[in-house]
């Protein structure tokens, strides 16, 4: 898995996705382990970075399983079962600020123990 993490950010960084952010939800979410959230300067940014994301992922044999809000390009996810990867607009990054709702959430699970 990290090797994959690894590869992620680098295929990202190269794609100029800006304000990269990894978070670790692993024993939090029953739905992945490891969540990106990174940002697109504009939709036509959004929708390159996931297709080359894909693209480069595609030639290691790794296929996602699902993707979603391609067409809006406003904020596209990319479901690789352990990990997601959320590519948004600025505007929807800020919005609906996923890493302060995670940030919140582990420290209400912090706060309960």
């Amino acid at each position: 898995m990290k090797a994959l993490i690894k590869s992620i950010k680098k295929i990202l960084e190269d794609n100029k996705a800006e304000r990269i952010s990894i978070i670790d939800v692993t024993n939090k979410s029953s739905v992945t382990d490891t969540m990106f959230i990174v940002s697109g300067r504009s939709s036509r940014h959004v929708q390159a970075i996931a297709d080359n994301l894909v693209d480069k992922l595609k030639e290691k044999k790794i296929k996602p399983i699902g993707l979603e809000g391609y067409n809006q390009s406003q904020w596209i996810l990319i479901d690789f079962g352990d990990l997601l990867v959320n590519v948004m607009h600025p505007e929807a990054r800020e919005f609906y600020s996923l890493e302060k709702l995670w940030d919140e959430n582990l420290k209400n699970e912090l706060s309960s123990k």
